[in-house]
């Protein structure tokens, strides 16, 4: 069984902020508070929060619930955001 990391690679933690931007992105063009995208979502703000800065990883359910709250499409939110260190 692998090992599991207490802190993600530095290229994780940078796609996470990408990701985290265009959520919150989203969110301010939707016209939505934290508050109001956490109520939705299911979540704590604080969740949000941490979403936006990149501190903590969405799960796919809530990423669902995101985009359909914001009117974003999840591929929108996720496209260009390469896997590994190298981008590829």
């Amino acid at each position: 069984m692998p090992t599991r990391r207490t802190t993600p690679p530095d290229w994780v933690i940078t796609r996470r902020r990408e990701l985290g931007e265009r959520i919150a992105s989203c969110r301010r063009a939707a016209g939505l508070s934290q508050d109001q995208l956490a109520d939705h979502v299911g979540v704590e703000r604080r969740s949000i929060q941490r979403y936006e800065r990149g501190e903590r990883d969405v799960g796919f359910a809530v990423l669902l619930l995101i985009a359909e709250r914001t009117g974003c499409e999840v591929v929108d939110l996720v496209r260009d955001i390469k896997a590994g260190p190298g981008g590829g």
